[in-house]
C-alpha cells in the first residue's frame, strides 16, 4: 500500500474519531437538558424545585436577621441579640407549621 494513501487514512480515520466524539458529547447534553426538563416538570421534580425555593426562602430569611444583627445601631447587643435569635426560631417554627398544614 502507498505511504501518501496510508497517511490520508490515517489522518480521515482521526478525523472522523473527533467529529464522532464531538457530535456524541453534543448530542449527550441535549438529552441531558431534555431530561432535566422533563424531570422537573414532573410532580416529583416540581416538589424538588418547590421544596429549594422554600429552603432558599429561609436561608434569605435567616441572612436578612443577621445582617439586621450586625448592623443594629443600638448597642444592647447581648439581650437584643437572644431576642433576634428567638425571634428567627420562632419565625421558622411558624414556617414549617404552615408548610405541614397548608
Amino acid at each position: 500500500m502507498d505511504p501518501d494513501l496510508l497517511g490520508i487514512l490515517m489522518f480521515v480515520i482521526v478525523i472522523t474519531a473527533i467529529v464522532g466524539a464531538s457530535v456524541n458529547g453534543i448530542v449527550q447534553k441535549s438529552l441531558d437538558y431534555k431530561r432535566s426538563i422533563n424531570a422537573a416538570k414532573s410532580p416529583e421534580g416540581g416538589a424538588k424545585v418547590t421544596e429549594m425555593l422554600e429552603r432558599t426562602q429561609t436561608i434569605e430569611d435567616r441572612l436578612a436577621v443577621l445582617e439586621r444583627i450586625a448592623t443594629d445601631p443600638e448597642a444592647r447587643r447581648g439581650v437584643l441579640l437572644a431576642e433576634e435569635i428567638e425571634a428567627l426560631v420562632d419565625g421558622r417554627a411558624e414556617r414549617l407549621n404552615e408548610k405541614e398544614i397548608g
